[in-house]
């Protein structure tokens, strides 16, 4: 699947040949360069069985020179809820679009397996993640402390019908 030509990326499925670049995206990620207190990093040390799997999947961003930019996953774990995860996106190519087009990647693959709701949850220090999310029509749904940083827990209910179409600056999604 090939992403708007108006972001300098194609959005497509992960092969194994990504692992290392992705790897890379979590690991410059990571808010004060470490794991979270709950968090393995299991799924990334071996991303084929943990999001290549039935109800599962995961997309990079690779730009005209091959170079994997950006990565997001979605994980199956409870009936009808999919997980978006790992929502990362090269520093050199943020605010050009491509987070939106990858979220957009992941809800749509969420409607076409029929989950009634997609969650997700990010720390308070990414600020601009949370907007993103919040254009989407996902919805706040706790605040929880993990070590010393806050982690906010959002969903999109698709159930109600939530967002069908992608949210622009000049049409953002209703709430």
């Amino acid at each position: 699947m090939s992403a708007p030509s108006e972001i300098p990326v194609t959005i497509r499925d992960f092969k194994a040949s990504d692992q290392s670049a992705c790897r890379s995206l979590y690991v410059d990620g990571l808010v004060g360069g470490k794991n979270a207190d709950n968090d393995t990093a299991m799924d990334i040390d071996d991303i084929q069985p943990a999001y290549m799997r039935p109800g599962s999947h995961c997309w990079v961003g690779e730009a005209d020179d091959g170079k994997v930019v950006a990565m997001i996953g979605v994980q199956h774990h409870d009936a009808g809820v999919g997980e978006i995860r790992r929502l990362r996106v090269d520093p050199n190519y943020r605010r050009r679009g491509i987070g939106m087009a990858l979220v957009e990647t992941a809800v749509r693959f969420c409607r076409e397996q029929n989950y009634l709701k997609v969650c997700l949850d990010t720390f308070m220090e990414h600020e601009a993640a949370i907007q993103l999310f919040e254009k989407f029509g996902f919805r706040h749904n706790r605040t929880r402390r993990v070590g010393v940083k806050d982690m906010v827990d959002f969903y999109l209910d698709l159930y109600a019908g939530g967002p069908a179409s992608v949210p622009t600056p000049d049409h953002p999604t209703p709430t």
